[in-house]
């Protein structure tokens, strides 16, 4: 189960023991709807709060993750440019080795 549903499932139960241990306390109705929503408000801070703390830690994660991502394209790229140049020059070195090749016989031949 995910950290988020596990989260949610707690806040729900600590809401729900909250309400009904307000709802059994033998109050007067006024001072049972105040504690309930005053329990409802401290709640929604709760909430409002750890919402804050994850939305922070995901942002953080997420910058982290894409600085490191341009750095492994940036990487990617380099190592690319650095393949596709050893490749020429392989290329031109057999050009080279097939010219002078070609020289040799025509000498020989002369």
């Amino acid at each position: 189960m995910g950290s988020g549903k596990v989260l949610a499932s707690v806040l729900a139960g600590a809401a729900a023991g909250a309400v009904l241990g307000i709802l059994f306390a033998p109050d007067k109705g006024t001072e049972t709807r105040r504690r309930i929503a005053e329990k409802g408000s401290d709640l929604a801070d709760s909430v409002k709060d750890r919402y804050s703390e994850y939305s922070d830690v995901i942002s953080e994660k997420y910058d982290a993750a894409k600085q490191k991502l341009s750095g492994l394209v940036s990487e990617g790229k380099d190592m690319g440019n650095d393949l596709i140049n050893q490749a020429k020059d392989k290329a031109n070195a057999m050009k080279a080795d097939v010219r002078n090749s070609g020289d040799v016989r025509n000498s020989m031949n002369s």
